[in-house]
């Protein structure tokens, strides 16, 4: 990531989850941040054939009525407003190319996949709040570990 890590995760500009996916669905095309902020501004944009079906004229619509947020979430990172499980598992897949494991079991809701330790920083920054991820377990190369994204409990309710 060629942000400015700099900036806290709190202090990032907010996207959608549709937003943030179409977003890193150009970065994981192998867009920079400068063809990202020149071409989605221009409507040079690709037909996506993935199953998402992504239109990216969203993304343009977007980036002209908010361009500043537009520029600094390419540029500086951003945090998604509100999370749902399929929507992160299919954040991973997009951003990663990754297919994490999603469990729906009630009260043990959640994803789970193999990350990198700067996939994993990476995940936790553009992550709402109300999710928790911890590690599932370590590999023998310390190269990736499983991680466990799941929402955050509310034990004294």
């Amino acid at each position: 990531m060629s942000g400015n890590a700099n900036v806290n995760a709190e202090d990032r500009v907010l996207l959608s989850q549709w937003e943030a996916l179409l977003l890193e669905s150009l970065r994981s095309q192998g867009w920079s941040n400068e063809r990202l902020l020149k071409d989605v501004r221009e409507g040079e944009l690709p037909v996506d054939t993935s199953i998402y079906e992504f239109k990216y004229e969203e993304l343009r619509a977007f980036a002209e009525a908010e361009p500043a947020t537009f520029e600094l979430a390419v540029t500086e990172g951003y945090r998604i407003k509100y999370n749902t499980l399929r929507g992160i598992r299919s954040w991973i897949a997009v951003a990663y190319g990754l297919e994490p494991e999603l469990t729906f079991e009630a009260g043990s809701e959640s994803v789970t996949a193999a990350l990198t330790p700067e996939q994993h920083e990476r995940l936790v920054s553009v992550l709402s709040l109300g999710w928790n991820v911890a590690e599932a377990s370590k590999d023998a190369d310390g190269l990736t570990n499983l991680y466990r994204v799941e929402p955050t409990r509310q034990h004294d309710m």
